[in-house]
Formats: structure tokens, sequence, C-alpha cells
């Protein structure tokens, strides 16, 4: 009887010490999450998931392109986001732009999309390098990609380092469409960011 409750006791054991060590893992990770925004004594910006060897550094807002509320993003893609903002324009009654949507929310790419239904919303569109015959138009940072090509639209997302697979945690809600008049698209990252992924 005595060894059989050694052997119970060993393996509560274990297992607490598996728990232990589970928890120190996500504690890990949710950590990891964070990013930080910094600049050193030459006035140099660096981006780090840790905070700076001395000084105060700038918490970097992660879900830039999540609606309010909305989960924080896992760090490989909130640096891809920070990087690289990823924005559509789409258009009424355009299959393409329908299938270029799909291709974004199954990737799990979080983007900003601007619909152009106006003059005032084609204005805006040639402003951002596009015309009505190009859409959809996709911008990842910098780069622009004319019309729906899978192909081309996974190499610019894949270039700008955003995962190949879906990361987007549990809850999260793209964004709503919004007209391309209304509000200014983010094609490039803040100032003191670094350049985008060619």
């Amino acid at each position: 009887m005595k060894r059989t409750h050694g052997r119970h006791t060993g393996h509560w054991r274990l297992a607490a010490a598996l728990l232990g060590l589970g928890l120190l893992v996500i504690a890990d990770v949710a950590a990891a999450a964070q990013m930080y925004k910094w600049k050193d004594e030459h006035g140099t910006v660096h981006y780090s998931d840790t905070p700076p060897p001395r000084g105060p550094a700038q918490r970097m807002q992660t879900d830039a392109q999540a609606p309010a509320g909305a989960p924080a993003l896992p760090y490989e893609l909130a640096r891809a986001v920070q990087a690289a903002p990823v924005v559509l324009y789409t258009t009424a009654r355009c299959d393409a732009c329908d299938q270029g949507r799909a291709l974004l929310r199954a990737r799990g790419v979080p983007f900003a999309e601007r619909t152009v239904n106006t003059a005032q919303d084609q204005q805006q569109l040639e402003q951002a390098g596009g015309g009505k015959s190009d859409l959809p138009l996709l911008l990842v940072g910098s780069r622009k990609v004319t019309g729906f090509q899978a192909a081309a639209w996974q190499e610019a997302l894949t270039s700008a380092a955003y995962p190949r697979q879906k990361m987007l945690p549990a809850g999260y809600q793209f964004a709503p469409p919004a007209a391309a008049a209304e509000q200014q698209p983010r094609t490039r990252p803040p100032s003191g960011s670094p350049p985008p992924t060619p």
C-alpha cells in the first residue's frame, strides 16, 4: 500500500511540475507580444520585444488596424502590420475584389478596406497610385499590386514578413470597410519606423 501511495504522490508532483512549466511558457509568450520603440544616444530608433537596456521606452500599439477592444496580435503578425500595413481598395459588384478580400481573411492578414464608389473616392484612389481599372488595388506598405492575382498577392505578403499561416487570436474581427474619401489610407509606417521590406 505504501508503494502505491508513493507512486501516486510522484505522479502528482510530476503533474504539478508540468503545470508550472506550462504557466511559465504562457507568461513568456504573453510578454513577447509586447513591442517597444526607443532611441539610443545616437538618435537611432530601435524596435524590439524587450525594453531598452536603459532609459524610457515607448510601447508600440500592436493592433493598429484592429477594431477597438480587439485582442492583441501575436508578435510576428504585429511586427508585419507595423512595418507594412495592408490597405485594400475595392468597389461594388466586383468578383475580383471579393476574391482578394477572401484571400486576406483566409491568411489572417489585418487590413483596412477602402471602397471606391464616388468621384471623391476615385480621387483618393488616384492619389494612392491606382485607377478604376486597377481594382482591386492591394497596398502592402509602399508596394502596390493591381488587380487580383493570388500568387502576386501571396508573394507581396510573404515579402513583408506576414505569417503564411493564419495567426489571428480567437475573437478577432476585421475592421469594416470605409469610403476611400473618408479616411486617409496608411500606406507608410509612422515617422521613425523602419522601411517596409521591398
